[in-house]
């Protein structure tokens, strides 16, 4: 089987969101792309925050939480154009020894709400030595710097977050986040991955292309068990035919439950008790978590996490749009098959389309 997704319907019909994982050169930033951007549709930039976690080398403490530098990039009439962020997995490539840049800074806590909390109250374009002052007002005491961090401690001494210089150029790592594409899917990232290519971008050893799509018609029981299926019974012909990165992080099968729980006609609940017991995250192939959970979702879609890096549109769309029949199959109500043929699979969907 051909791993180019060749002879497939480019015309992409669904709202689609993409996160497309690159790597600027030595010297230059995330911030760069951003100004460019900005510049080529009169557009402006805004530091925002980004919310992620890493692992944590304090014993007894799983993870760190924190907020690194985004930039929210808007045309000249408000428009959301994208937004550029870090991605703690990109790390080929990068001298871990590098200085920190002056005025990039990360802060870091320990708990998710900590967290919300200390991203609504501190200004990611603030200086770091006042970064935390917003926040230790609501505790009433002071920041306190030791050596290159600054710490917040509450009224009892127990340490609320650090802010502390980003260095190990992970100024360099860009996530290309858009909006929500519901057409001109091609000229929209053309716009995006064409000034990155000029400034040098290149896409990381660790690279992959999410796609978001709209999650409200797999909140039904059977399309839900379909695209389970999808991900679980044709998950290698997946990998091979769209050539997913294997030095791609945090990908994995879907849980155990969940799989064995589509052998049947699962009903949502059934559903959503096989996807407690089998501890489904986010870091899977495709990232359920919004469609499974009744409570008002964050962000309403299905995620696809297997596509490849790139930084070519046409590569990308022409995956997506693979994927984008592959997902409408999963929307007949008919069980799906166990198969290898994946590109068949796509012709029937297509076909069924016309």
């Amino acid at each position: 089987m051909s791993s180019e997704p060749a002879g497939t319907d480019e015309r992409l019909r669904r709202r689609i969101g993409f996160e497309i994982e690159l790597m600027a050169p030595p010297g230059v930033s995330r911030r760069t792309l951003a100004l460019d951007l900005a510049g080529r549709c009169r557009g402006s930039v805004r530091p925002v925050w980004h919310h992620d976690s890493e692992p944590s080398l304090v014993p007894g403490l799983g993870r760190f939480l924190h907020l690194t530098p985004g930039f929210e990039v808007r045309r000249g009439d408000g428009t959301l154009l994208c937004t550029l962020v870090d991605d703690v997995t990109l790390l080929a490539g990068l001298d871990p020894q590098a200085p920190a840049i002056p005025g990039w800074f990360r802060i870091l806590t320990d708990d998710g709400r900590l967290l919300r909390l200390l991203a609504a109250q501190c200004d990611p374009a603030s200086r770091l030595p006042v970064a935390l002052e917003p926040a230790a007002k609501l505790w009433g005491t002071e920041v306190r710097q030791h050596g290159p961090f600054f710490r917040l401690d509450d009224p009892a001494g127990a340490t609320v977050a650090l802010a502390a210089p980003v260095s190990g150029e992970r100024e360099r790592p860009c996530e290309v986040i858009t909006p929500p594409l519901a057409t001109g899917h091609r000229e929209a990232l053309a716009e995006l991955l064409g000034p990155a290519r000029e400034l040098g971008f290149t896409v990381p050893q660790e690279a992959a292309v999410h796609l978001h799509v709209d999650g409200g018609p797999f909140r039904d029981a059977a399309a839900l068990s379909n695209l389970i299926r999808l991900f679980a019974h044709w998950r290698e012909p997946l990998r091979r035919t769209l050539a997913t990165n294997p030095h791609c992080r945090r990908l994995a099968p879907l849980p155990q439950p969940l799989i064995d729980a589509v052998e049947g006609d699962p009903s949502r609940a059934e559903l959503q008790r096989a996807a407690k017991i089998g501890d489904l995250t986010k870091f899977f192939d495709v990232n359920l978590t919004q469609v499974i959970a009744d409570e008002p979702p964050i962000r309403d879609t299905v995620e696809i996490r297997i596509l490849p890096g790139m930084i070519d549109e046409g590569r990308i769309v022409d995956r997506a749009a693979l994927v984008e029949l592959l997902l409408e199959r999963c929307l007949d109500p008919a069980p799906l098959p166990i198969g290898e043929d994946l590109l068949e699979l796509a012709a029937e969907a297509l076909e069924q389309r016309q």
